[in-house]
């Protein structure tokens, strides 16, 4: 399962109903500009909403624009540079990302979901480390959060401290008995470790949890086909590839954190005939 990128939950994050009340209009001074900050901050608030709607449908260069405009308009609200980050975050602008989430922490440091999002930013950075410290600061505030548990999980695997991984992963499991996607990295895990049967045995449960998961799905037809059940692992690998064909490429695969030996013993099976056609794409009928 891939480190993915969890946009927050934007409309729930700029709560736009709280807004500020316009300022009264002043008197008169002549010769003398009056600004309103207070009228200033709700249009950015305003256009913090748009943004996080526009997101919401995908449009994150628009809402970008939204969202930078209205940091501009309201820098001392945290919700905001917690929106502003997370777009970021969401179009790959790393460094961007964490200067306005870290602006966000500053105004705001009892915010786990700004914490967990400063730690996807320093994943995707490669600073594992620091993606650590994030995560365990937004767990000691959201203890039970699954989905922090299982992203601390995926910074220890990339550091290889596979008992702390796989530790990370049973909590974020045992939280959530749907979780898939942290059963199935214990099993990527004991896959480079030797352990197939035990591999096995992890994607199994995850296929159970969802038949319609791709990514557990093809790894048990590669680690079932090796151990010698041909047939069938060439249908579930067919199924998996018919469900999201991006896992025909390893470069995604890689990605999602599959390590070597499995990568390996990946490309050997999608170059088997039924495999490959499998993973083309299918021509329209006219």
């Amino acid at each position: 399962m891939p480190k993915y990128i969890r946009l927050i939950s934007l409309l729930v994050a700029i709560s736009v109903w709280s807004l500020p009340k316009a300022a009264h209009a002043q008197a008169f001074i002549p010769h003398t500009v009056q600004i309103d900050n207070a009228q200033l901050e709700k249009q950015g608030l305003n256009l913090a909403q748009e943004a996080a709607q526009l997101a919401q449908f995908q449009q994150v260069e628009q809402a970008l624009f939204r969202a930078q405009l209205a940091a501009k308009l309201a820098p001392q609200n945290h919700k905001v540079w917690w929106l502003l980050g997370s777009l970021h975050l969401q179009n790959r602008e790393f460094d961007q990302a964490v200067i306005s989430l870290n602006k966000a922490q500053t105004l705001n440091p009892k915010n786990p979901e700004v914490l967990f999002a400063l730690g996807s930013a320093k994943f995707q950075k490669k600073d594992y480390q620091g993606a650590i410290t994030h995560y365990q600061a937004g767990l000691k505030l959201k203890p039970n959060y699954s989905g922090g548990l299982f992203d601390l999980g995926n910074a220890y695997l990339m550091l290889q401290k596979f008992p702390e991984a796989i530790a990370q992963f049973n909590l974020a499991a045992n939280q959530d008995k749907k979780f898939w996607p942290a059963i199935n990295n214990i099993g990527l895990i004991k896959y480079e470790q030797g352990d197939i049967p035990g591999a096995i045995q992890q994607w199994q449960i995850a296929v159970s949890i969802d038949k319609k998961a791709a990514e557990p799905l093809l790894a048990l037809a590669v680690a079932s086909y090796n151990q010698g059940d041909k047939q069938k692992s060439l249908e579930m690998g067919v199924s998996a590839l018919r469900i999201d064909s991006r896992y025909a490429n390893l470069d995604f695969l890689k990605e999602n954190l599959w390590g070597d030996r499995l990568l390996a013993d990946t490309k050997k099976f999608l170059e088997i005939p039924e495999i490959k056609s499998a993973s083309q794409p299918k021509e329209e009928t006219p």
